[in-house]
């Protein structure tokens, strides 16, 4: 499978668990000798700017966090074009589901899922789009951004048990009329991290299921990190995501 990538993300950008040295080590250590890495190129500040204010984009200049973020969008667009085609995830940072058009919080700064939808619909390649977001908080901002947008359905699971969030996830899934599947894939909802419910496998199960229901659909999927703070655990759901995903 093709990991979408960029060695700055391994850079502490800011202070906070997901600019935590080592997170992303956590997943390379893991994933590295398994998938085909791509390096992520920077979205541009039109797409960035299609769903952000101007004022926003400047605060984040201004603390310094623009080109990095830029970097997480501009690999977020990567994944979601090469998963028109084929499974793909975005391993970059910062995360984005919290970041809404003129504000953001949780570790987030640009709304890299939403933006490489957008994207997608600006530019034809898709006319229906499903997002998975799988963490544990909610994604406030991808739901902002795109929630009143017809062409896209928008899913958060919430559970304290594995098994009601995995049929959860199997009800809510498309299985016709959609072109692109993303998954939002926060994993600190581990039973070794703040969550504490789902199990390694049912990362596995999560993964087999929006792969089943993309081909269902005739479309792509992909998907992009956002949370998942327990660096000893983080690598192995994220590969048994990825295994999940596998053509």
């Amino acid at each position: 499978m093709k990991v979408v990538y960029h060695k700055d993300f391994l850079e502490s950008y800011t202070f906070d668990p997901a600019a935590a040295e080592g997170r992303i080590e956590a997943i390379l250590d893991v994933i590295e000798k398994k998938v085909s890495f791509v390096e992520a190129l920077p979205a541009s500040r039109d797409d960035i700017a299609a769903l952000h204010t101007k004022s926003h984009i400047e605060h984040i200049e201004r603390i310094g966090i623009y080109k990095i973020a830029a970097l997480a969008a501009g690999g977020a667009i990567q994944a979601a074009t090469i998963g028109l085609k084929e499974p793909c995830f975005g391993l970059i940072r910062p995360p984005g589901h919290h970041a809404s058009a003129n504000s953001a919080w949780g570790f987030c700064y640009f709304n890299n899922m939403a933006i490489a939808i957008d994207k997608l619909k600006r530019e034809g390649k898709i006319e229906k789009a499903f997002v998975l977001d799988i963490d544990l908080h909610f994604g406030d901002g991808t739901v902002n951004l795109l929630g009143e947008k017809k062409y896209v359905t928008l899913v958060n699971p919430s559970s304290s048990n594995s098994v009601d969030f995995i049929k959860q996830v199997e009800k809510a899934l498309p299985t016709e009329g959609v072109d692109i599947i993303g998954i939002s894939a926060g994993f600190d909802y581990a039973r070794e991290d703040w969550g504490g419910v789902l199990k390694r496998e049912d990362y596995t199960t999560i993964g087999r299921m929006v792969k089943e229901a993309a081909r269902s659909c005739g479309g792509g999927y992909f998907a992009v990190l956002e949370g998942g703070y327990n660096h000893q655990v983080l690598g192995y759901n994220c590969m048994a995501l990825l295994e999940g995903m596998a053509a």
